[in-house]
């Protein structure tokens, strides 16, 4: 192993599930930038590194005011491209802040890179929005472009169901071509791996056995009142109609009650924070409720450790459906850093 740890920089970071699931598996953590102040807030109560708070586009020089550092991750803003949003790709200005990773990817030329995303963005517009991002990373940046789909509850042991796309590439190998229909794990040989070294020794996770309960992550006790839906709520009665299963977890759509049947708990969303709309409800002794924030952020994978700062709850949800599942992360973490620390003389 290597005495010097992989130094990493994180961009839209969030409140730094990325960052966590990278520091669990032995990286260093050098920089991070955020926009979202209140996310800011809560980086900073679990992260002593430079955070950078502010516009991407501000940072007009990457080497300079952020730093050299061997992975680049980032979570680049996913709503352009999500089924809950209009579908706009890079006609969304918010799409093109993929184009940002780009400009920082070039400029500081990390070993490698890791982007996630929603799900959707490998099939949005046909196919053509996955398109141009291989094409910007493969043929401009010349980095291997590595796609692949997990789902937290299969692959990172999560009771949640949210599937995320995750693009791993490696630095000079922009001609390496991934086989999508090899199972996850599998090794494959190709003619050219010495030329394309670490992109071939590189091996997606495999799926690992769910072995924690989504009630394991629930709190047994009262909770606030304001997480409850009192008798004289407008919904109440609905919600008490509908559900039926006390094992179950359900969520409030608009219009109607969803329970999750798959025995997990439904995809957190950004939009929990507006108004409580899509906050996952269970029934516990005491009553119909929400999920607390805390519960949210366990459903994520942040441990107890992981500290939630005096914002206001409608923030805190926000963060929690914002954020990525950290063992998810920590899993392809370590392969990375195998591969790099297995690689050394190549890069």
């Amino acid at each position: 192993m290597s005495e010097t740890k992989l130094t990493v920089g994180s961009m839209f970071s969030g409140i730094g599930g990325i960052c966590l699931g990278f520091e669990q598996a032995g990286f260093k953590l050098v920089w991070a930038n955020e926009y979202d102040a209140k996310a800011c807030i809560t980086y900073r109560e679990n992260f002593r590194h430079k955070l950078i708070e502010g516009d991407v586009h501000n940072i007009l020089n990457p080497v300079e005011d952020a730093g050299r550092v061997d992975v680049i991750t980032s979570g680049f803003p996913c709503q352009a491209f999500s089924v809950a949003g209009y579908r706009k790709g890079f006609s969304d200005p918010r799409g093109n802040l993929f184009f940002e990773t780009a400009r920082f990817i070039d400029e500081i030329k990390p070993k490698a890179f890791l982007l996630e995303n929603v799900k959707n963005l490998a099939h949005h517009d046909h196919g053509k929005t996955i398109k141009v991002i291989e094409d910007t990373v493969r043929n401009e940046l010349n980095y291997s472009f590595i796609q692949f789909i997990l789902n937290a509850d299969e692959y990172g042991n999560i009771p949640q169901c949210r599937a995320r796309v995750y693009i791993v590439g490696f630095r000079g190998e922009g001609g390496f071509t991934f086989d999508p229909k090899l199972k996850k794990g599998e090794t494959s040989v190709f003619d050219d791996a010495e030329l394309y070294k670490c992109s071939s020794e590189f091996k997606v996770p495999q799926k690992i056995d769910l072995t924690v309960n989504p009630w394991d992550l629930i709190d047994s006790d009262k909770q606030l009142d304001k997480y409850y839906y009192k008798d004289s709520h407008m919904y109440h009665t609905r919600l008490d109609e509908a559900m039926q299963n006390p094992k179950s977890i359900y969520q409030w759509r608009r219009i109607y009650v969803r329970e999750n049947k798959s025995g997990v708990c439904p995809t957190l969303t950004a939009n929990m924070g507006t108004g409580g709309h899509n906050v996952p409800i269970i029934r516990d002794r005491y009553g119909i409720r929400k999920l607390t924030p805390r519960e949210c952020f366990s459903f994520q994978g942040f441990p107890k450790s992981y500290k939630l700062p005096a914002v206001n709850d409608a923030a805190l949800y926000k963060q929690a459906g914002n954020a990525v599942v950290v063992p998810v992360i920590k899993r392809i973490a370590e392969e990375i850093r195998r591969v790099l620390e297995l690689n050394q003389t190549k890069i």
